[in-house]
């Protein structure tokens, strides 16, 4: 593979400005343009990057082809790189990992998330918000596959990595009402009712404590909104999306 001068900052950057926007059309657009160019000039590394982007926006998008499409090209990609120890390919294993679950297919993502979670372990510090990632993703497939006392433990890791980091508020909120899903699963409505309080309380006090409101922000309430409304919360859900749109207009 020959070396390029594309830059990793400048594509990450412009992304960054198109999903700030909610603008999808043109992120989709820019990762496919720099993907055909990495491929061009055969940089595998900056391909790998690109095809982690892809499946990430397809998954959010709900476009199953195009994201499992990318999820298979990168896990070549991390074999073509012999990246297959390393951080970098821990990192398209927990992606592709988390694209299959997302469309049903618990048992495939489970063995992915497991390499990742060996390299992850052993490579990161405790306290990497990557770790905290891995472990609400993984949950929500031990959780379908109805092993609910190993979700349970890692929920709790990612929320301690979370509260310990300046901007994990939001991803806590998150892994809260992930929790308040898993005990309704486990339980059952009615017999969770307690716990559900608890974690759904929880999470909307993390959402109203936290500061920094861009557009990662934005795209949590959006995402917890649905939550809160199946929970009854129908005003504070219709708050949070209030607040995603005009975070994303910029009013």
């Amino acid at each position: 593979m020959s070396d390029s001068c594309i830059s990793t900052e400048r594509i990450i950057s412009k992304l960054d400005e198109h999903l700030h926007k909610n603008d999808y059309v043109s992120a989709e657009c820019h990762l496919l343009y720099w993907l055909d160019e990495a491929t061009r000039a055969d940089d595998g590394r900056i391909q790998l990057l690109l095809h982690n982007e892809l499946m990430g926006l397809y998954r959010k998008l709900g476009r199953r082809d195009e994201a499992l499409i990318h999820a298979q090209q990168a896990l070549d990609t991390v074999e073509r790189l012999g990246a297959s120890r390393q951080v970098g390919g821990a990192t398209a294993y927990l992606n592709a990992a988390t694209v299959y679950k997302a469309f049903g297919m618990a048992d495939a993502s489970l063995p992915l998330f497991e390499s990742a979670l060996q390299i992850y372990e052993s490579d990161l510090d405790a306290n990497d918000s990557r770790l905290a990632g891995l472990y609400n993703n993984m949950a929500l497939t031990l959780v379908d596959l109805k092993d609910f006392d190993r979700a349970d433990e890692l929920y709790k890791k990612a929320i301690s990595i979370m509260l310990n980091s300046c901007d994990g508020a939001p991803e806590a909120a998150i892994t809260y009402l992930n929790m308040a899903n898993a005990a309704e699963a486990r339980l059952g409505l009615v017999d969770a009712e307690e716990l559900i309080t608890q974690y759904v309380s929880r999470a909307k006090a993390l959402l109203e404590e936290y500061e920094k409101r861009g557009g990662n922000y934005a795209f949590v309430c959006e995402k917890c909104s649905s939550v809160f409304d199946y929970y009854g919360y129908f005003i504070y859900a219709s708050e949070l999306r209030e607040r995603s749109r005009r975070i994303y207009e910029g009013t």
